[in-house]
């Protein structure tokens, strides 16, 4: 079974003005590539179901809540959407959840860290940021920056919205 992850996708606006809130990939493998930027997501933990990650993770790698974190918050935002399941190059299989969240804002990014080895084999291990930046930009300009992987998940919300 290839692996899973699961995401939040952010949106706001319709037609032309159509905006997602994406996140660029934190670490130096990631500094110079031009297609470094993802919707917030990650790996799903055992007996976890994909909403709750998505959840979890937007958390984890933005450092605040996600809008429909709680209960109370999911109503001014909207409920999150199943948007479908998109595979990525690497085999890894998305599962990608989308919310209108129009009043979204976050001053900083406060991404958890990850644990390197630079160079690799040298042992010696450095933490980076998963995330070092993420914004709200206009979905063509997301179409250009997004991993190729998840192209497929911004058309399939334009097509929705």
């Amino acid at each position: 079974m290839p692996p899973r992850s699961a995401g939040l996708l952010l949106h706001r606006g319709t037609g032309p003005s159509l905006e997602v809130f994406i996140a660029h990939m934190g670490g130096p493998f990631w500094r110079r590539r031009p297609r470094a930027w993802s919707i917030p997501k990650g790996e799903l933990e055992a007996g976890e179901d994909t909403l709750a990650t998505a959840l979890r993770e937007f958390g984890e790698e933005i450092g605040t809540p996600a809008p429909a974190g709680t209960p109370e918050l999911s109503a001014p935002a909207g409920t999150p959407e199943l948007l479908g399941d998109f595979r990525q190059a690497s085999g890894k299989v998305v599962t990608v959840w989308t919310l209108a969240a129009p009043d979204f804002t976050v001053d900083a990014v406060r991404s958890n860290t990850v644990s390197l080895e630079l160079p690799r084999g040298s042992g010696h291990f450095v933490e980076v940021p998963e995330v070092d930046e993420a914004r709200w930009v206009g979905l063509a300009e997301a179409r250009q920056l997004v991993v190729a992987g998840q192209v497929a998940a911004l058309d399939a919300l334009a097509a929705r919205i």
